[in-house]
């Protein structure tokens, strides 16, 4: 979807990636600092309303904020792609990108996020939702995943999450709003923490 309520238009183009085209939705800031790259859910699209606010969020602060939609949707699939085609077709995409890179999605777009940081030189990572394991089964967690990331972290996240909880360290905050994995309430929340994120990372 290239445009979203409350965001200005965006230009949106396709990228070759070794797993089929993706495709990007780009709002640029102007004079921007850096951007904001930011992965959809399994089974949802670029529309989710958080990942409208944080595009938002990134826009007032002077960021540009690239939307990406990865391969397996742009083909019409709904059912996710295996995490190393993920990973693979958004390292294509965000080498077409200019930097300070900041990645972030929600949900698995996050867990793609957090495990392509460091290949893909991001300065910083902001997570919806990180699905800490599946539901009711903590012991299948993906916790590696984010403490793998040596460059700073922001996390919001739902405070009756299924998918689970994570706690603050040195290079990771994490913000509890009220609700569940779909973070519905949590746009105000996100508007308010995200700029201050980008302005530490970005100043």
């Amino acid at each position: 979807m290239s445009d979203l309520p409350n965001l200005p238009p965006a230009e949106t183009r396709e990228i070759d990636t070794p797993h089929g085209p993706a495709r990007v939705h780009v709002r640029l800031a102007p004079e921007a600092r850096g951007t904001l790259v930011l992965g959809h859910g399994a089974g949802g699209g670029v529309d989710a309303p958080d990942l409208r606010a944080a595009a938002r969020a990134a826009l007032a602060a002077g960021v540009s904020a690239v939307l990406t939609e990865q391969p397996y949707r742009v083909a019409g699939r709904r059912a996710p792609a295996p995490a190393g085609q993920l990973d693979t077709a958004w390292l294509a995409i965000v080498a077409e990108l200019t930097g300070p890179l900041v990645f972030g999605g929600r949900s698995s777009g996050a867990r793609v996020a957090c495990r392509c940081a460091a290949e893909g030189k991001a300065v910083g990572v902001f997570c919806l939702a990180f699905p800490v394991h599946p539901p009711g089964k903590p012991e299948k967690h993906r916790m590696a995943e984010i403490d793998g990331v040596e460059v700073p972290v922001l996390v919001v996240q739902g405070a009756r999450d299924p998918f689970g909880m994570l706690e603050s360290t040195d290079t990771r905050t994490v913000v509890v709003v009220e609700g569940d994995h779909s973070l519905r309430k949590a746009n105000a929340e996100i508007e308010r923490v995200l700029p201050e994120f980008l302005d530490r990372l970005l100043a």
